[in-house]
């Protein structure tokens, strides 16, 4: 069973800053102690049964967790020695969350020389400088990670249909999107960059292959509401032309990606179909329009206890 629950960006978006900026901030530690893998799949968050998480961070000595608990509203720190720190998740500027969370660091003797400003901003002003007063709602924090709880769920279902490379469903801190990339296997021409506030290196890297991806962000990146995302990079010829599923999807020629409101999935008949409609289809566009071997690469979605059939 899922929940949809109504996440307007007007009303997520005071909580949302505080937000992202927070998980921007815990994601710098992971990013700094976790070895590179391709694509920067090892800076992301996860979802889980209380929020967000890092997954088991490596250290010198010990391992590192750090959760959203978005139940009860705290930052979580646990070691792999047993020793458990806190951050309340309230209202507080990103300065006094970056000063607490370093402190936390300091005490159970982790390392804290981290890259000190946000990525993918287009004004990073560093984290120890935003003394603005900041907002957090409890509510509107737990039906954002409810959000991502259902879509998670959507998105790892939809991973099982693709016998190609393709990425876990994990959530960027950066742009602060939830996202699943498949690869066709062949290599991309070299990205341009100039993403804000992130190094070129990162983005040519990131797109180093051909990818059809999908995502969803809760709105302020290009929309001032919750929406489902869709490209391809490179962007093959026809795409945007493509006809995809629910009717409500559209091509936005600024953004250059599909997107589809989250309030048409919300309020749709079948959420989790709706939802589907949008991956599958776009994918399907993508991949056709690019020429990708699908007949080696698609498979039927998984399903439980049922392995995959070998001829």
């Amino acid at each position: 069973m899922t929940f949809w629950p109504d996440i307007p960006y007007q009303r997520w978006a005071p909580t949302g800053a505080s937000l992202h900026m927070w998980v921007q901030i815990v994601g710098k530690f992971r990013l700094a102690l976790t070895p590179w893998i391709n694509h920067s799949w090892q800076a992301a968050f996860y979802v889980n049964a209380r929020g967000l998480t890092t997954s088991l961070v490596p250290g010198p000595k010990v391992g590192f967790e750090a959760v959203f608990d978005l139940v009860d509203h705290a930052l979580v720190v646990l070691t792999t020695d047993g020793r458990t720190e806190r951050v309340p998740l309230e209202p507080m500027p990103v300065a006094e969350f970056h000063r607490r969370f370093i402190g936390i660091l300091d005490r159970i003797g982790a390392p804290t020389d981290l890259h000190g400003a946000p990525n993918e901003v287009a004004d990073p002003v560093p984290f120890a400088q935003q003394t603005d007063p900041g907002a957090y709602d409890r509510d509107v924090a737990h039906d954002f990670w409810q959000a991502l709880v259902s879509i998670d769920s959507v998105f790892k279902r939809f991973r099982t249909g693709f016998l190609g490379k393709t990425s876990p469903v994990h959530l960027f801190w950066g742009s602060f999107d939830m996202a699943v990339t498949r690869f066709s296997g062949r290599p991309a021409p070299l990205h341009p960059g100039g993403v804000p506030a992130l190094p070129d290196d990162v983005t040519r890297e990131a797109y180093s292959h051909e990818v059809s991806s999908a995502g969803f962000w809760p709105g302020g990146g290009g929309t001032d509401y919750p929406a489902f995302y869709a490209y391809a990079y490179p962007t093959p010829a026809g795409y945007s032309a493509a006809r995809v599923s629910p009717a409500a999807a559209r091509f936005d020629d600024g953004l250059g990606e599909f997107l589809l409101p989250y309030d048409a999935v919300r309020t749709a008949p079948d959420p989790e179909t709706a939802l589907m409609a949008f991956l599958q289809s776009t994918y399907a566009a993508a991949a056709d329009c690019a020429g990708w071997d699908r007949a080696a690469l698609d498979s039927d979605l998984g399903e439980p206890r049922r392995p995959r059939r070998v001829a």
